[in-house]
């Protein structure tokens, strides 16, 4: 994925388009640069199955509706096709907690912008696990943290210390700016890009995700030819589908991809 460090990102650019002057890019950009990858590179021309959460998942709508006779399956989970106008105003939240920190310096910081890395933590903390999540105390419970004040600290700051704050907004402005109608082939037009996804489709919501609520996903899948709709019965909120979190819901969807890939 562009801008996460690894691939292409503000981090690890030369100059002139380093750090903030990288260029903004679309979870479209994405999958057009992997489909090359895919096909010129390794020459695949049938994809049986794609997958991935929460950002995976948007990238994943992505690949169904701009490559619809290449791909035969598609599982999204805890994630949409399009960015919600209240999902987008929660971003503006953690980017403003993260932008708020005079080291950083409108993102030509010497230093990391550690104060606005803990901030947009502590933001992204309410988001992340659902009311029942902390209700039932599994962060302490499951997770084995000492108090909730460990839990935000170890886990939800240490998450976001090591990371490069421009990296960190490049996703999100892409998150933001997530939809597959919005490219030349769909012009905008989000049930048609939905009704041109001919995969089958397992769509997957977390049943108590802050981020992706399964209204969204069932707008989709009334506008989808050939898709599911099957929530994840969790709560733990957005990390239903977190790698390895929760082993219930590991096993949840690997049953369901096992399931997808069988079918």
């Amino acid at each position: 994925m562009l801008g996460n460090g690894l691939s292409s990102s503000p981090s690890n650019t030369p100059e002139p388009y380093n750090g903030s002057r990288f260029p903004q890019v679309t979870a479209c950009d994405n999958v057009r640069v992997q489909h090359r990858l895919v096909t010129e590179k390794f020459g695949i021309e049938k994809l049986p199955l794609v997958t991935g959460w929460s950002m995976g998942a948007l990238q994943t709508f992505h690949w169904g509706a701009l490559y619809p006779d290449m791909v035969e399956r598609i599982a999204p989970f805890c994630g949409s096709a399009k960015c919600s106008r209240h999902n987008f105003v929660f971003l503006e939240g953690v980017k403003a907690a993260l932008t708020a920190d005079a080291a950083f310096a409108n993102g030509w910081y010497k230093e990391k912008p550690a104060k606005g890395l803990r901030a947009m933590a502590r933001v992204y903390a309410g988001w992340g696990f659902s009311q029942a999540f902390y209700r039932e105390r599994l962060d302490l419970e499951r997770l084995g943290y000492s108090s909730l004040e460990d839990f935000l600290v170890a886990f939800w700051e240490g998450f976001f210390l090591p990371k490069d704050a421009n990296n960190l907004l490049t996703m999100l402005w892409t998150w933001q700016n997530g939809d597959i109608s919005d490219n030349d082939i769909y012009n905008g037009d989000f049930k048609k890009a939905l009704g041109a996804i001919k995969a089958k489709a397992y769509v997957m919501p977390g049943q108590t995700d802050l981020y992706f609520p399964p209204e969204d996903s069932q707008f989709e899948v009334a506008n989808m030819l050939n898709a599911k709709y099957l929530p994840v019965p969790s709560i733990w909120g957005h990390f239903a589908g977190g790698p390895g979190t929760n082993p219930d819901d590991v096993k949840f969807l690997d049953n369901a991809l096992k399931e997808l890939l069988r079918s």
